[in-house]
């Protein structure tokens, strides 16, 4: 008998825990892999913030081996809760070994890439241009899991275009393969990341294996997450370009989904005091120069996000974005990010 699919507008919770393997998750909301974004100091904030998983920036297996400086930067681990290093690559021996790099640097879960729509990804056979040749793909899937002791998973779209929609297969024979959690993209490779992400499809994939499948694609807020694990029948859900600037939402969308209480965004001030972590966080990570420059998408929605709370005009924005986005030193940073969190909320009092 088909089981009765929760209405968006009710509070969706799942009693149990998610496990991933002998891995128990705290709840099951997740912080996506994202290329430029997700690095140790993000990571590291949303997870203290209450992020049920979160997991690094796509690390090129091959370059891991190599020993190439920034491949292993992004490899590096949090330094709190659960370290999740995703890989990617093309050939089996690279996959493999990168595993077992990353196993040794304090991996407690491997997940292999196969949902980057890149171009710069895909034309070099990687990514989720892996989903055009399953044979291939479960290769690199079956040394990866051979390779290491730790849980591996697998990210994916839906297929690389309309015509080829084969995410439950894959997902089928990767969970043959000792896959142990799946995450599925709910658009294909084709579609980038534009439309709108199509969630219903992801339930075919759900249907097609036992292990734990994640939804992933345009949740934004509350209402978008009930919807997305309505509609695929998912087990939990991730969030990709939702938390830029806010790395606070997927702890507050797990306790939303835990308590049916949605929060309000955090105050001004204390969105400025974690930006100004964050940012101090990044240059100790990546050293002063390049710091700097990583640091600037950050500080830029970051501010989009105050001016929203704040609801402050345009030119308010634009006026904020140029005076800490041109600063160049850091203590001149932190005194224009500061002054302009002063300035939202003498807005948002008057």
């Amino acid at each position: 008998m088909c089981k009765p699919v929760p209405s968006p507008l009710t509070p969706l919770s799942r009693a149990a825990p998610l496990a991933i393997g002998n891995i128990v998750l705290p709840n099951r909301v997740m912080l996506a892999p994202m290329s430029g974004v997700t690095d140790a100091p993000f990571r590291r904030q949303a997870q203290a913030l209450g992020a049920g998983m979160v997991i690094s920036e796509m690390t090129a297996s091959e370059a891991l081996v190599d020993g190439d400086p920034e491949t292993v930067l992004r490899a590096q681990g949090p330094g709190v809760g659960i370290n999740v290093v995703q890989l990617a690559g093309c050939e089996a021996r690279w996959m493999a070994e990168g595993a077992r790099m990353a196993e040794a640097g304090g991996a407690d879960i491997i997940d292999i890439n196969m949902g980057c729509p890149s171009r710069r990804v895909t034309t070099g056979y990687s990514g989720s241009a892996l989903m055009r040749d399953l044979d291939h793909a479960l290769s690199l899937i079956d040394a990866t899991v051979g390779a290491v002791s730790v849980p591996v998973t697998l990210k994916m779209r839906l297929g690389w275009d309309e015509r080829s929609r084969n995410a439950p297969e894959l997902a089928r024979r990767a969970e043959q393969a000792g896959v142990q959690l799946i995450t599925v993209h709910g658009r294909t490779r084709c579609q980038f990341y534009s439309g709108k992400a199509d969630w219903a499809a992801v339930r075919a994939v759900k249907q097609a294996v036992s292990v734990p499948l994640v939804v992933n694609g345009d949740v934004r807020d509350e209402a978008d997450a009930q919807t997305a694990l309505a509609l695929s029948g998912a087990d939990g859900v991730m969030v990709g370009r939702g938390a830029e600037g806010r790395p606070w939402f997927p702890g507050a969308l797990a306790r939303f989904l835990a308590t049916g209480r949605r929060e309000l965004e955090p105050s001004l001030a204390r969105q400025g005091e974690l930006v100004a972590t964050l940012y101090q966080d990044v240059l100790a990570h990546y050293g002063r120069d390049v710091g700097v420059r990583h640091a600037r998408k950050h500080l830029g929605w970051a501010l989009e996000v105050a001016a929203r709370t704040a609801q402050a005009p345009l030119d308010v924005l634009k006026h904020a974005r140029a005076q800490v986005l041109t600063a160049t030193e850091p203590a001149a940073v932190l005194r224009r990010l500061a002054d302009a969190y002063d300035a939202f909320s003498l807005r948002l009092a008057a």
